[in-house]
Order: structure tokens, then C-alpha cells, then sequence
């Protein structure tokens, strides 16, 4: 093991945030860099397989964290998985290349407290992060680390789902991060010649034996140490191996929107008089674990004759997928539409992802017949959740009440979101790939639909905004009345993005780096 001592920064988390910092802050080889994951290599080959990714879920890779009774949707627990290895959650995810809405980053920027983060200051992190097949454009890189393209897996019962939506009224979208976020089409992959590109085989694995960067893997960060309000270092645990390390600038955590949050609390960071019930001083009291925010997901699902991704495996689907192409390079979801359920032109409100495979149970049982599926996401949630400790132990999982569908915006919008995939399943040119419906709901009526909602909608694994930009940390990411702590991951968020969240946190992080090394941002 590493018995390095004392770096120039301390990153918590190799995740989708992590493995960037790691990657820029140590360009200079003067910089001395620690990367701390709890988890460990991200050698499986599920990981780099495409359609394998719902099989990581509850395995060593997986956090498998769940909220509370979520009383919105009939009182169930609501199963959350975040990545427990090298890349984070981007090596379990479903590698959709979204990055949200121009409207979501100007949002924060004029209205939600986050001035230097709009669309305009956002969109060159994303170009710097990104190499795009499709080569440079005004909204696209092709010189960046992660690999984006097209989809290797080009499954035909996905080509008449999209062609139903065009009869629904969708537009043709070839770009959903490019000129208009609002239509129909495949999404492009953060895949690399159909093998998953995690921020880890982008980021870090090409740069992993510089000198001045240091990995810990399988270490669980215990707390963040301090001299007064000075964060000095990090103490975590390796096995039955406790260590402390020393920051001489600065102690980054980008541990995910769940992590984050309970290593703040843990080390003193949060609401004084929740972490003085535990019998932890607090050192600031701030809203740290409020205002957290999550996407839903409600599959809409047909059972068909056809041939589905459901027992992809063959020998001949092997075969291919080492020339990078065939089902086994599928993330399931292939296609999607953005739309508007309130008709506004500029902005949608929802995010079907279509697939040719039965997805139920929250992604936790396995297909056992052919079929399609159009889930459906309210994209910008009211409703508000917590994250709160439910012991000072450092191993003990955060209590996660998401506080889903609370308000009627939601409850409107999600119920809006089902009656277009509906209208989209109901197309004249699906009625020979339906054989049976296998979870749809009885009617089109109101209380059919949100019965049907409560009793089978899950989570979108999208959490955000519990360490959000004007409440927890500045602009900078810095957190509010310390020094030499930020936090860098999909927690600073003000609000969720209208879409998929890797792509923005991979760009928050790119923007982070130049914060941290004080270089000139957009």
C-alpha cells in the first residue's frame, strides 16, 4: 500500500467528478495528487459489456442504497444503486450521452445562485470533455478523453418505436444536445467502439502510473479532519488498515449526492443540531443533505413475438461483440424522446427512453420473455428529498428520503409523461409486434394512471443538489465557511438537469479543475 503521507490535494471519490480532477490536477507532475474509492477495480467484464450493466446491480460494485418509505409512491422503499468502483457510477450506468437542457444551466446562473455556470460558460467543458465519432461542431469535441458515439446495437423493434413516435408528432432529433434537445431519435453512447467508456478507461486508466498520482482503492473514507475550519486531510479505513493523509491545499470530496453529504456530516459540515443528536460537534452549521432531487423512471411495457435483446448471449452475439458491434454492445435503451407535456416549444418536461427488452422490478429481476418497454421521466422535479445520517458510523448508509411525487407539478407531470407513451405504444405500426401488455396501466383515467404510477415507478439513479451551489459551497464549489474543502459532483447542482447526469457532472468537473488550479474559466 501506498505510504505517501502528505499530497497537494486529496480527491474522495473516483467516480464520474473524480477520475477527471484526478486526471487534470495531475498534469502538472509537480502536484501531488491522492484519488480515495471505496471500492475496487473496475475489472469486470459486466462493467465493459453494454447490456450487461443492469447484473452489476446489488454485487460489490453496487453502494445499494434505498430511500425511505416513500409515501408517493405507496409506501415502498425505493432501491438506489450508485457505483462502488473505479468511474463510479458511470461503470454501472446506462451510458445515455445527455447533457440536459441550454435552459437548465441558464436557470442557475440568473435564478438559482450560480452565477458562471450558464449554458454558454458550461458548453466548453463539455466540448473539452467529449470525443465525439461525429467529429468537432459548434456544440461537439472531438479531442476530449471520453468517447461518445452512436450506438453499435441498432435493434429493429427500436427503429419502429421510433417511428411510432414520428405518427405520435415527435420530430426527428439526430442531436439531443445540439441545436434542440425536443423529439425522437437513438441516443449517442458513452461508448468506445461498443464498449463502455466509464470516466475511469477515459480518464484515468491512460494516466494511472504517473508518478505524482496516487490510487487507493477499497478505502472507506471516514471523515474529513480539520484545524478549526481548515480542512488538513482525510482519515479512512483500508480492510483492517486505518490511516490518515494530509492535504497541503485542499481536500476535494466527489463522492456522489448521497457520499458527499454524509462524509460532510460526518466530519462536522451540516445541520448543527441533527449532527449534535449523534454527538458530533458541529464545526459549521449548514443545510448540507437538503434540497435533494432525483428523476423518476415508470416502465411502460408489451410483451411481443419478436425477437428482443432477451437472451442475447448467443455464440454468434459473442462473436461480434469482439468486433464492437451486435446486441451484447446495447445499453438497452437505445432511443428516446424528449417532449413537452404542456406544449412549450423551447423546453420539455419529460424523457421517454425506448427499449427492446422487458425492464420491471426496478431493474432488479431479469427479463423471462420478449418485449419492448418506453419508460417515462418527469425531467424537472418540484419535490424536494433529504439526505440525513442514521448513525455517526462512518459504514452505516445515510438515511435517503427522496420525498418523491410530493407536489401536484409532479404528480401533473409524470401523469402527462405516461398518456404520451401511451399514445406512443398505441401506433398503427406496433400493432404487429404486440402480443400482450405486461405492465401498462388499466385506463386512461386519472386514478388508473397514478395508482399504476405509485405501485410500479422507480428511480432514474439521478441524484443531484444535495450540497447545491449557494447553499452548501460557492460558486467555486468551496464550502461555505470553510477553507480548503470543495465539493465536485452531482450535489452542487442547484437543480437537476433535464436529462441523463453523467455528461454534466463529468463537465462540472472539468470546470472544477481550472477553479481548483486558479486557470481562467469560460
Amino acid at each position: 500500500m501506498n505510504t505517501r503521507q502528505y499530497f497537494d490535494y486529496i480527491i474522495v471519490g473516483a467516480g464520474s467528478a473524480g477520475c477527471v480532477l484526478a486526471a487534470r490536477l495531475s498534469e502538472n507532475p509537480d502536484i501531488q495528487v491522492a484519488l480515495i474509492e471505496a471500492g475496487g477495480q473496475d475489472d469486470a467484464p459486466e462493467i465493459s459489456m453494454p447490456v450487461a450493466f443492469p447484473s452489476l446491480f446489488k454485487t460489490q460494485y453496487d453502494w445499494d442504497f434505498s430511500t425511505e418509505p416513500e409515501q408517493g409512491l405507496a409506501g415502498r422503499r425505493i432501491y438506489l444503486p450508485r457505483g462502488k468502483t473505479l468511474g463510479g457510477s458511470s461503470s454501472i450506468n446506462v451510458m445515455i450521452y445527455i447533457r440536459g437542457n441550454p435552459v437548465d444551466f441558464d436557470d442557475w446562473a440568473q435564478h438559482e445562485g450560480a452565477p458562471g455556470w450558464s449554458y454558454r460558460e458550461m458548453l466548453p467543458y463539455f466540448i473539452r470533455s467529449e470525443n465525439n465519432e461525429r467529429g468537432r461542431s459548434p456544440y461537439h469535441g472531438d479531442a476530449g478523453p471520453l468517447a461518445v458515439q452512436d450506438g453499435r446495437s441498432l435493434h429493429p423493434i427500436v427503429d419502429h418505436l421510433i417511428e411510432a413516435g414520428i405518427r405520435a408528432g415527435h420530430r426527428p432529433n439526430d442531436d439531443f444536445n445540439g441545436a434542440s434537445q425536443l423529439g425522437v431519435g437513438r441516443y449517442q453512447l458513452t461508448q468506445r467502439n461498443g464498449i463502455r467508456c466509464s470516466t475511469a478507461s477515459a480518464y484515468l486508466h491512460p494516466i494511472k502510473d504517473r508518478k505524482n498520482l496516487h490510487i487507493f482503492t477499497d478505502s472507506l473514507v471516514h471523515k474529513v479532519q480539520f484545524h478549526g475550519v481548515r480542512a488538513t486531510g482525510v482519515s479512512f479505513q483500508r480492510y483492517d488498515e486505518y490511516r490518515t493523509l494530509t492535504a497541503e491545499t485542499e481536500v476535494i470530496l466527489a463522492a456522489g449526492a448521497y457520499a458527499s453529504p454524509q462524509i460532510l456530516m460526518l466530519s462536522g459540515i451540516g445541520p448543527a443540531e441533527e449532527l449534535g443528536s449523534l454527538g458530533i460537534s458541529a464545526i459549521v452549521d449548514l443545510p448540507v443533505g437538503s434540497n435533494l432531487q432525483d428523476h423518476l423512471l415508470l416502465p411502460i411495457c408489451y410483451l411481443t413475438d419478436e425477437r428482443s435483446l432477451f437472451g442475447a448471449g448467443s455464440p454468434e452475439d459473442a462473436a461480434i461483440y469482439q468486433q464492437g458491434r451486435g446486441p451484447l454492445t446495447s445499453n438497452i435503451g437505445e432511443g428516446g424522446v424528449f417532449l413537452s407535456t404542456s406544449g412549450d416549444t423551447r423546453v420539455p418536461d419529460c424523457q421517454l427512453i425506448l427499449g427492446a427488452a422487458m425492464f420491471h422490478d426496478e431493474g432488479l429481476s431479469a427479463p423471462f420473455d420478449h418485449a419492448y418497454a418506453a419508460t417515462v421521466t418527469a425531467l424537472k422535479p418540484t419535490s424536494r428529498g433529504k439526505v440525513s445520517l442514521r448513525s455517526a458510523r462512518p459504514d452505516a448508509k445515510p438515511r435517503i428520503h427522496h420525498n418523491y411525487l410530493s407536489t401536484e407539478e409532479d404528480r401533473t407531470s409524470m401523469i402527462g409523461g405516461v398518456r404520451r407513451a401511451v399514445e406512443l405504444l398505441g401506433q398503427n405500426n406496433l400493432a404487429g409486434l404486440r402480443r400482450a401488455p405486461f405492465s401498462v396501466p388499466m385506463s386512461d383515467a386519472y386514478d388508473d394512471i397514478a395508482e399504476f404510477i405509485a405501485q410500479h415507478t422507480g428511480s432514474c439513479f439521478h441524484p443531484t443538489s444535495s450540497c447545491a451551489i449557494g447553499r452548501v459551497v460557492d460558486t467555486t464549489l468551496q464550502v461555505l465557511g470553510t477553507e480548503g474543502l470543495r465539493v465536485v459532483d452531482a450535489s452542487v447542482m442547484p437543480s437537476v438537469v433535464r436529462g441523463n447526469t453523467n455528461a454534466a457532472v463529468i463537465a462540472i468537473a472539468e470546470k472544477a479543475a481550472d477553479l481548483v488550479l486558479g486557470k481562467p474559466t469560460a
